[in-house]
């Protein structure tokens, strides 16, 4: 089974989010399906199901490994480079 190898060296305590929802959504004028959190730096950006995907494009941008879901109620994490749930 594929694992992780990004999560032990995430920092603790996880950031803080930067905003409340996704910016380049706010700016953009469009609404995010979802919100994910990057656990490098606390940005929030919109998921891939939203017109944006805007937390992938800071993956790109950044090449921060990791984002969990920004959603209540829901506690997975995804690692983009080993494309596995941590």
């Amino acid at each position: 089974m594929k694992q992780c190898t990004h999560a032990d060296a995430l920092p603790l305590p996880e950031p803080a989010p930067l905003t409340e929802t996704c910016p380049e959504c706010l700016r953009d004028g469009t609404d995010p399906v979802q919100l994910r959190l990057c656990l490098s730096c606390g940005h929030v950006g919109c998921c891939d199901s939203s017109l944006g995907r805007h937390a992938t494009g800071h993956h790109r941008e950044t090449g921060h490994p990791v984002m969990r879901t920004h959603e209540p109620g829901e506690n997975w994490r995804w690692c983009f480079v080993d494309h596995v749930l941590v």
